[in-house]
């Protein structure tokens, strides 16, 4: 008897349960709070919170090279450069680029915004990262999930967990982080700038818009094809107007089945052994200065422009600059109306929050295509 539960205790993972198991799993169980309590980007952290989860089970498997379960969906979906680009059709089908195309100086605010990403790249260098750590978690600082995995999967594969975790956090923190940021940059007054309606776009200025697009960036920085041609895509099948099926398909099942691929295949990578040591906190340090020095930059870039322009722009859509679509352009819209009730900045703001996802994407094509 007592020889039939010895075998079975060794059989189980009971015996290889470690205390860096049991910190994950609170880690993971913190996770699971914040999805589900607090719905903090929840599509995401509550696969990623799983993943952690049973990633640092004894004995599983699931992580095994060549036969688990869950490394063949990281394999084929991360490391096979699938998942991350079919996200980006997904966000391109599902996004609006008159705002742009009617107010063009919000790429710049856009690009303006990526500042943080290469201020935070030499600031990891500094910190003893190597260079292609440096560049993955200065990537955090456009708060664009998809592509900071895309960049971690080519340049620094063991930091994938960490950072896209780190990513997402601060995408569901854009209400926390940047409000008081906003305001610490801008008087009332400036907050307070109401903006003249964006001018009509036509149907073919939105077809024109992604095809054109696609191919002057990809010719600039061909490592950004990958994201950048999924993205125009997506965005192409919304504006033609004649695949509606591919477009809800984007839009939906598509984006629903990788999401859930992504997040458990992240959050898998995240082991005692890997997460466990004083880089990660570093990387959630890095991360969330990135990520403000990216909104300082936006805003600040804003109120450069208004000294130039003779029609003012309301400087809180500077912020919008990060590439967190649509969350940081609603906080601008939230801000901007309490100081001004008849102020609706969300169109306004969704210029330059589109631009910043371009702008990342350029940032990290660069990385890759100087340190791969």
């Amino acid at each position: 008897m007592f020889e039939t539960i010895r075998q079975i205790f060794i059989m189980s993972g009971l015996e290889e349960l470690t205390a860096g198991h049991l910190v994950m799993w609170l880690i993971a169980a913190g996770l699971f709070y914040l999805a589900i309590k607090k719905q903090y980007e929840p599509l995401l952290l509550l696969p990623i919170a799983f993943g952690i989860l049973i990633t640092n089970i004894p004995v599983t498997g699931l992580m095994e090279e060549g036969h688990g379960l869950i490394w063949r969906f990281y394999h084929y979906g991360i490391d096979w450069e699938v998942i991350p680009p079919l996200i980006f059709l997904g966000l391109g089908a599902l996004t609006d680029f008159g705002p742009v195309i009617a107010n063009p100086k919000t790429l710049l605010l856009g690009a303006g915004a990526q500042v943080g990403v290469y201020i935070t790249f030499f600031a990891a260098l500094l910190l003893g990262f190597d260079v292609t750590e440096a560049a993955t978690i200065g990537i955090i600082g456009g708060a664009d999930g998809p592509t900071t995995i895309y960049v971690g999967s080519k340049l620094a594969p063991h930091l994938i967990g960490a950072t896209a975790v780190a990513a997402y956090s601060y995408m569901a923190l854009v209400p926390i982080i940047q409000p008081p940021i906003m305001k610490a940059l801008t008087t009332e007054n400036e907050r307070k700038i109401k903006m003249t309606r964006l001018r009509p776009v036509s149907k073919l200025e939105k077809i024109l818009f992604p095809i054109v697009t696609t191919v002057v960036i990809t010719l600039i920085v061909p490592d950004s094809a990958a994201l950048m041609s999924m993205f125009m895509l997506g965005n192409l099948f919304r504006e033609a107007g004649v695949v509606k099926r591919l477009t809800e398909a984007a839009q939906n099942e598509l984006m629903n089945i990788v999401t859930i691929f992504l997040g458990i295949s992240v959050g898998a990578t995240m082991t005692a052994e890997n997460f466990l040591h004083p880089k990660v906190i570093f990387i959630f340090i890095l991360g969330l200065v990135a990520f403000a020095i990216s909104t300082v930059c936006g805003v600040l870039l804003a109120k450069l422009m208004n000294l130039f322009l003779k029609q003012k722009i309301n400087p809180l859509i500077g912020a919008a600059g990060v590439s967190a679509v649509p969350m940081a352009a609603r906080v601008v819209h939230k801000v901007g109306s309490e100081a001004n009730r008849q102020n609706y900045l969300l169109m306004f703001a969704m210029g330059p929050n589109v631009a910043g996802v371009i702008g990342t994407v350029v940032a990290a094509g660069i990385f890759i295509s100087l340190l791969q």
